[in-house]
């Protein structure tokens, strides 16, 4: 070709027709074409016009086949859709300007094999086996890969457990599977039936407990990608991306140690924008509503190509989210909305949910070291000794009555309403055995908690829910450590101490003052019972405004106390925000405790039963006469600087893991929706972040550890497993790492 002809092929690309100009326009407006891409999968293309690829594209690339971004092929999309071919229109132009709209076939379709028969393998991982610090999970669809899979294992230098899942062929899997243990004898080889991709072999060993205890989990699989002309360089990009040859060790601990880090994925492979939507957004919405995680489609940002290294709080929720394999799609070469495509995008709201980030290669590689975490100088959740029968109960709602035939028997109010939420590691435990008090302790202990601060029942003299703390004090070695909260609300036939027939009432006699200091002596005495500035017992009142005198009977309670020998008390009240029948002075008290969801809820809150009536966008149970308000907008209200200016000086913050009383309350329930451990541990964040500094001696308050029929619950759960728990031991660590802290500085 002469150099005149050269330069007139050059100058085409300037002097496009009408059509041609409507397609750039199109192009541009809908975001089709990817420079990027069309740059990097062309390179035979002379530099000179790859500066204006669009422009090549128009005019000389189409024809050629090349595509314009990753997934469009103009090929095959005038194949798949004839009638286009027959119009003599640009695939491109009509897929901009139609096909986009009525979601047509864009890239090849994958050819449908017919495997086999196979039966999911039955596995259970235990708690109690050893595992390395971290995990490398594959899914071989492709038994051809294996040898390039097994190239990229071999160079690797750091311990991991490996767990690899085949599509089940026949005979020729048998032998792959044979010769991978052999290779591999620690290995977990299992085959699959051909279901859910590569999604489903990796959801089946997460919800067996295979992933429970690592600090990553590193999810790679057979992507030949024959849709594309690169597809091998691609898939090798993508796995090379996580799994570098070099400096591989140091970004994986900085990935680790990165709080905020949720996804580490190859450069490219964090896909934001709604164009990535497809046929999936009403798939995902069902799906996060597992967790009470609403989206409305406005906004994606996920990890791309189902390769990459994931974390804890990730794997944790998906597991919460329980879905089994009769919920995933049979596989016929669907291109777009099945569960599988459906749980690639819930992965970035998952993370999001967790105010954690989908990070690129080039990102891992550039993190740094972390700014020190706030943590409390002290931490005290509420707890109910409530959960073993009285003969109160027996009367009032029937024998053997506790607050667990009210947790399950909770109904689902709504789509997505999370009920009912039933225990796990410690069961339908009751309290008169006093081992579980142990074993509530350790596991408080190991998450952060410093005290319990136990709901006493005192009615003028007559204790109700008193045994398992009367049996506390005959276990010395029991390590419970604790102090009480004199809960002197009236007990009512409705459940919420503001209404109802009255069944206990709290009549404050003359003289109660004496004899309820004199009933908490024996506790008081006990070594276990919490002096949390290291000098005063703590009492606390849970509606000192109900007390006819706060004042006087604050005073005579002291009075009693240093009569008795204890001396001072540091005494403490709740800021319940409803009015009582007296006006309490903020100094009476020593300190105040804030009590979430109590003064936290403003009237732009409520999704449903409050001013703007039913904005939840879903019908709810008939007859549903409650209240719903949205978990996380009261995350931030008890932040915002008008909120806590209506606080008492010295309140301690407080949390919530959750709020829904349907289990007392039924269609009358109130309900904090969009409560799971991931948002739980944003509000904890914040918390440290903006307030922990200003609360009374830098202390937090959890509302609470085991009210059940409230769902304000940090106990391990079926649906959560220890997840409260360890999202809280990560932000502000165990008792014993608080001390070795301490030691240090």
């Amino acid at each position: 070709m002469s150099l005149i002809d050269k330069a007139a092929r050059f100058s085409r690309i300037f002097l496009l027709n009408s059509d041609e100009r409507k397609l750039m326009a199109a192009a541009k407006a809908t975001g089709t074409f990817d420079p990027v891409y069309y740059c990097g999968a062309y390179p035979q293309v002379n530099d000179l016009f790859l500066k204006f690829p669009l422009r090549h594209y128009i005019v000389y690339g189409e024809k050629m086949g090349f595509r314009p971004n990753p997934d469009f092929s103009p090929t095959a999309y005038l194949r798949y859709n004839p009638d286009v071919a027959s119009t003599g229109m640009s695939p491109l132009m009509h897929y901009a300007t139609v096909g986009i709209k009525e979601d047509r076939v864009t890239k090849e379709l994958p050819k449908v094999e017919e495997f086999p028969a196979k039966k999911t393998p039955k596995m259970v991982f235990g708690a109690a086996r050893d595992t390395a610090r971290f995990a490398i999970v594959m899914h071989l669809y492709y038994p051809d890969l294996w040898p390039e899979f097994a190239e990229t294992l071999e160079r690797l230098e750091f311990d991991y457990d490996l767990y690899v899942t085949l599509t089940y062929r026949g005979e020729e899997t048998d032998e792959l599977a044979k010769e991978i243990s052999s290779d591999y004898p620690n290995a977990v080889v299992a085959m699959m039936p051909n279901r859910g991709r590569d999604i489903l072999p990796f959801m089946n060993l997460l919800n067996a407990g295979a992933f429970d205890d690592y600090d990553a989990v590193c999810k790679i699989h057979t992507k030949k990608s024959p849709h594309r002309d690169d597809g091998d360089i691609w898939r090798r990009h993508l796995i090379e991306g996580i799994l570098p040859k070099e400096n591989l060790e140091q970004m994986l601990e900085a990935f680790v140690d990165d709080r905020k880090a949720a996804f580490w994925v190859a450069d490219g492979q964090h896909f934001t924008g709604e164009k990535w939507w497809g046929s999936n957004l009403e798939l995902t919405q069902s799906l996060l509503r597992r967790l009470e995680i609403e989206i409305d489609g406005s906004h994606l940002s996920f990890p791309a190509g189902s390769i990459y290294w994931i974390k804890p709080t990730i794997l944790k929720l998906l597991k919460a989210m329980h879905l089994h394999e009769g919920e995933f799609d049979v596989e016929y070469a669907q291109v777009d909305g099945t569960v599988a495509h459906a749980l690639e995008r819930v992965m970035g709201f998952l993370a999001i949910e967790a105010g954690q980030d989908v990070l690129q290669t080039t990102q891992v590689a550039e993190l740094g070291g972390q700014k020190p975490v706030k943590k409390p100088g002290f931490t005290s959740a509420f707890y109910l000794p409530q959960f073993h029968p009285i003969k109160e109960n027996d009367e009032w709602w029937g024998k053997g009555f506790t607050e667990w035939r009210g947790t399950v028997s909770a109904h689902s109010l709504f789509p997505g309403h999370t009920q009912p939420l039933i225990p796990s590691d410690l069961g339908f435990y009751d309290l008169r055995l006093t081992e579980i008090m142990g074993q509530q302790a350790e596991l408080a202990r190991e998450a952060g908690i410093d005290a319990f601060c136990v709901y006493h029942y005192w009615f003028d003299g007559r204790r109700v829910l008193e045994e398992p703390m009367n049996r506390l004090l005959d276990r010395p070695e029991i390590d419970f450590p604790f102090y009480l909260c004199w809960a002197n609300e009236s007990w009512r036939r409705n459940w919420d101490g503001l209404s109802g027939t009255v069944l206990l009432e709290q009549t404050y006699a003359d003289g109660f003052e004496e004899k309820l200091v004199a009933d908490s002596l024996p506790y008081m005495r006990d070594p276990r019972y919490q002096k949390p500035d290291g000098k005063r017992p703590r009492f606390v009142i849970y509606r000192p405004e109900d007390m006819p005198d706060p004042s006087g009977s604050v005073k005579r309670m002291r009075d009693a106390w240093r009569k008795a020998g204890i001396d001072e008390v540091e005494l403490g009240a709740v800021c319940f925000h409803v009015s009582g029948d007296s006006d309490v002075d903020n100094d009476v008290f020593d300190f105040w405790i804030e009590m979430p969801p109590h003064g936290m809820v403003t009237g732009d809150d409520y999704l449903f039963g409050g001013p703007q009536g039913n904005i939840l966008h879903r019908a709810v149970a008939d007859g549903f006469e409650g209240l719903v308000y949205d978990y996380k907008k009261v995350m931030k209200n008890s932040v915002s600087k008008s909120y806590r200016a209506t606080l008492p000086e010295k309140t301690i913050c407080g949390v919530m893991p959750s709020w829904d009383n349907t289990a007392r309350r039924g269609l009358k329930a109130h309900v904090a929706y969009g409560a799971n451990p991931a948002s739980f541990g944003r509000w904890l964040d914040d918390v440290l972040e903006q307030r922990i500094e200003d609360s009374y001696r830098s202390e937090l308050f959890i509302n609470a550890w085991n009210e059940w029929a409230e769902k304000a619950v940090l106990e391990p759960s079926e649906k959560y497993g220890r997840m409260y728990l360890e999202v809280l031991q990560e932000r502000i660590g165990s008792v014993e790492e608080s001390a070795e802290q301490e030691r240090v500085a």
